[in-house]
């Protein structure tokens, strides 16, 4: 199995459609992520990614499909050298490995390009596997937020994990 992360292309709608249409991914992910998630939606998004400059939102690609989503967010203003962390996985592959292989790859590229010294996550509270995926690629947890997401009507935690520049 060869995993990599590269520029989403017009082509991948198809299998972003397949692999991100899925409640069980969108009820970890913020609103702009929707269920269902429908072809319209999934070519917005990849010319978004496109249009960036510079791209900091990728596939994961699994074998030559896309198969999930990694990106970097970088913040403005005083909080410039941070930058947001997200990622998204076709469920069929949860618990394969392939988010710890994928993950070093976006830190390298956003520490080495974008002039971050700090990389942030914040999962919910119920997310206990991105939790795991998380401190297994070296993040620390820097804080948990008692009830202030609210997501699908119900009131979740918040948890900020971070890695810094060495």
């Amino acid at each position: 199995m060869i995993v990599a992360i590269r520029h989403w292309k017009k082509e991948d709608l198809p299998s972003l459609v397949l692999h991100a249409n899925n409640f069980n991914i969108a009820k970890f992910m913020n609103n702009g992520f929707p269920h269902p998630y429908t072809e319209e939606q999934g070519m917005k998004f990849i010319n978004y990614t496109l249009s960036m400059n510079p791209i900091s939102i990728f596939a994961i690609d699994k074998d030559g499909e896309s198969i999930g989503g990694i990106g970097l967010h970088p913040q403005q203003d005083i909080m410039c050298t941070n930058a947001e962390l997200g990622y998204w996985l076709s469920e069929q592959y949860w618990g394969q490995g392939i988010l710890p292989k994928v993950i070093p790859k976006i830190l390298d590229f956003g520490f080495e390009n974008l002039n971050l010294k700090r990389i942030y996550a914040r999962p919910f509270g119920t997310n206990i596997a991105s939790q795991k995926v998380l401190q297994k690629c070296g993040f620390t947890l820097e804080a948990r937020f008692d009830k202030t997401i609210l997501k699908n009507g119900e009131m979740l935690d918040e948890l900020v994990y971070a890695i810094r520049q060495i």
